[in-house]
């Protein structure tokens, strides 16, 4: 009985759940006494949100709306990478990247701290994600709990525990 468990270490974000907190933000301004008449979007890319107000402060409060929206679904703020803020024809907007997949990087850091771990397993990128393998599922867990305390800059997800 010597064969091998393992599982995936992905960051991805829950694109359904972003658009929906999208739209709450969208009918809170339409209905906040504050941004009555104000010219304020968001605008949902394929790996970018474009937020635009008519000054930084409403553009502050769009983005505070946003975020409160998003922890309330359960989509952590960790993968979201602010750009700086632009002129835009309204006044000023901001990119906020979209992060998804484990970047070079992490991936590098992530497999640092498996390693240090000293647990019987191996790590490997693949793409975007990395595949974790062991013998001993014991171990396997507790490289989750491991990178689940490591403070990392990105959300990190456990997929396919084999």
């Amino acid at each position: 009985m010597s064969s091998e468990s393992s599982f995936d270490i992905v960051s991805k974000m829950d694109m359904q759940e972003l658009t929906n907190a999208v739209h709450q933000t969208e009918r809170e301004l339409e209905n906040r006494f504050d941004f009555k008449g104000s010219k304020s979007s968001l605008k949902l890319e394929k790996d970018a949100l474009i937020i635009a107000s008519e000054d930084e402060y409403k553009l502050n409060a769009v983005i505070d709306i946003l975020q409160t929206k998003m922890v309330k679904r359960g989509i952590t703020l960790k993968n979201l990478d602010y750009g700086k803020i632009e002129p835009a024809s309204v006044g000023v907007r901001q990119r906020l990247g979209l992060k998804q997949g484990v970047d070079q990087e992490n991936a590098k850091k992530i497999n640092i701290l498996i390693r240090d771990s000293k647990l019987k397993v191996k790590s490997q990128i693949q793409g975007d994600q990395i595949r974790v393998t062991g013998k001993n599922r014991d171990d396997l867990q507790q490289i989750i709990q491991l990178l689940r305390n490591a403070d990392l800059p990105l959300d990190l997800q456990f997929n396919n525990l084999k």
